[in-house]
């Protein structure tokens, strides 16, 4: 395939892409994942063990299983970090996490709890190789399993491990959460920093800075809507695509109004898909 990553094929095109969580890492579900509906497929690290070991077994059973219905060696596999965002220091503090999760093959990562656009910058760096500009911190050394795991050669893999679209050529696309009202201050100078592909408004965590214990599905309260408003704007102004959760009776109404990364079912994948004129059935 011309792309490896399949997300970020799509997004280039201009198409929503549909993502959907896998409960934990594992060889067997890297096989039986092979097959998914999904453009990509999030692995939850936030609120589940962090183990490198079994994050290689997924890309492994991914590989084993494959290809994807749509061509591709393995679904794109994007991992939600443990870390946060809160500042540039604990975000340089724990940037062995994502050496950890990029030597293991995935495609992307996500950070939660953006707070600062220094902390932002910081999680680019540390996902480039210094070779391009001299600013990058992800060190040689890891790319071997990762590699193999693409299908590439280990040069050819340094060149393609890099995040789009700062590099149009990437195949990596990195996230943000700005899902708490401290990161909601300072959400335009954050999605603005270069390198980063998506961004969403995490409605639970938002919910509760807003004092909801559950306030995770709509309708939502004026603040929380307001909130959303924000940061789906901020996404716009910096060409960054807006994540929302789409469900079957809502995707087109979605899709129209601007979200492009889309966490649906099977059911609510379909109806976007034939909505957005995507070539059926992948």
């Amino acid at each position: 395939m011309a792309r490896i990553n399949r997300a970020v094929e799509l997004l280039a095109q201009g198409q929503p892409i549909y993502t959907t969580s896998l409960a934990e890492p594992g060889y067997e579900h890297g096989r039986e994942a092979a097959a998914s509906w999904a453009d990509y497929l999030t692995v939850d690290l936030e609120h589940h063990p962090f183990e490198p070991a079994a994050l290689r077994q997924l890309m492994r059973g991914l590989v084993d299983g494959g290809p994807t219905r749509s061509g591709h060696r393995t679904p794109a596999v994007v991992v939600t970090l443990p870390t946060s965002g809160v500042d540039e220091q604990v975000v340089r503090a724990n940037a062995w996490m994502i050496k950890q999760a990029l030597a293991a093959g995935v495609h992307g990562l996500l950070l939660c709890h953006v707070e600062s656009p220094a902390a932002v910058r910081a999680f680019v760096e540390h996902t480039r190789y210094a070779f391009r500009d001299g600013e990058g911190r992800r060190g040689a050394g890891g790319e071997a399993f990762a590699a193999e795991i693409w299908g590439l050669a280990r040069d050819d893999y340094l060149e393609r491990a890099d995040p789009w679209p700062l590099n149009p050529e990437g195949e990596l696309i990195l996230g943000l959460k700005i899902e708490n009202r401290r990161a909601l201050e300072r959400c335009e100078e954050s999605l603005a920093v270069p390198g980063i592909a998506f961004a969403e408004w995490g409605p639970g965590d938002m919910g509760m800075g807003f004092g909801h214990k559950d306030a995770h599905d709509p309708p939502y309260p004026p603040e929380m809507a307001a909130a959303r408003a924000r940061v789906k704007a901020a996404c716009e102004r910096s060409g960054v695509a807006f994540f929302d959760i789409v469900r079957p009776d809502d995707v087109t109404r979605q899709i129209d109004d601007g979200v492009r990364v889309c966490a649906a079912t099977a059911e609510g994948a379909e109806i976007g898909r034939r909505h957005s004129g995507r070539t059926l059935p992948w």
